[in-house]
């Protein structure tokens, strides 16, 4: 087994808990989750695996209150308007995987913006998964394959996974899910089938480089066997 994962993908998990823990509101423990999002993300790209996702926003975020919903999308244009910058110094390549359905145009326009002017980009991928659930992917996968005209008996795992948004990216070597929560949460269902998991007790806003080089440490001492 390689020494590094080739896709970690992070739940994003524990940052209202965090506020709230501190006495300051939602919208704060945000915030600081962007700070902590920024700082794992790049430092696990930084340590050479090739990709790093965050499960930022969930189609099932949307039950929360309009207010925090509202705020939640600004958060995430700003992130993508604001920290270009950095992706293009750091050579970072940006995906966003999720559905539109919902989303603003100026939410879609930031998405357009920096996805494509990172395209090129060649030092590591950073995916967001924005407007993002597992079950709607697949859904999403087979709708396609029945609108192509393929027959029943021609579909394969691998016709259903050359559907998915961004087929590109691959499955999950390592899933890290923070706040202490064990569960994937409607996360990469597809790229999660032969994923190690690990759980950790910390919430998102308290994570730290230190963070990343422990985890790597603890992928090194998996065994994958995948089935074998």
């Amino acid at each position: 087994m390689s020494e590094l994962p080739r896709h970690i993908g992070y739940i994003v998990d524990g940052n209202r808990r965090w506020a709230k823990a501190r006495g300051l509101s939602p919208w704060e423990g945000h915030y600081a989750g962007e700070k902590a999002l920024e700082t794992v993300l790049l430092e696990t790209l930084r340590a050479g695996v090739p990709y790093a996702s965050a499960y930022v926003f969930s189609t099932e975020n949307w039950k929360r209150s309009e207010t925090e919903a509202s705020k939640l999308m600004a958060l995430l244009v700003r992130v993508l308007k604001n920290k270009l910058g950095t992706f293009q110094k750091e050579n970072i390549r940006i995906v966003v995987l999720g559905t539109r359905e919902k989303l603003s145009q100026r939410v879609c326009d930031a998405i357009d913006t920096a996805t494509r002017e990172t395209a090129a980009n060649t030092g590591g991928t950073l995916v967001l998964c924005l407007n993002y659930g597992g079950q709607q992917e697949i859904a999403d996968a087979c709708k396609k394959i029945v609108q192509s005209g393929v027959l029943p008996e021609e579909i394969t795992p691998e016709l259903i996974e050359a559907q998915l948004y961004a087929p590109d990216i691959p499955p999950c070597d390592l899933i890290v899910r923070t706040s202490g929560e064990q569960r994937l949460s409607n996360f990469m269902l597809w790229r999660s089938a032969y994923s190690e998991l690990l759980f950790m007790e910390k919430l998102w806003p308290d994570m730290t480089k230190a963070d990343v080089v422990a985890i790597l440490e603890e992928y090194k001492r998996r065994g994958r066997r995948f089935g074998g």
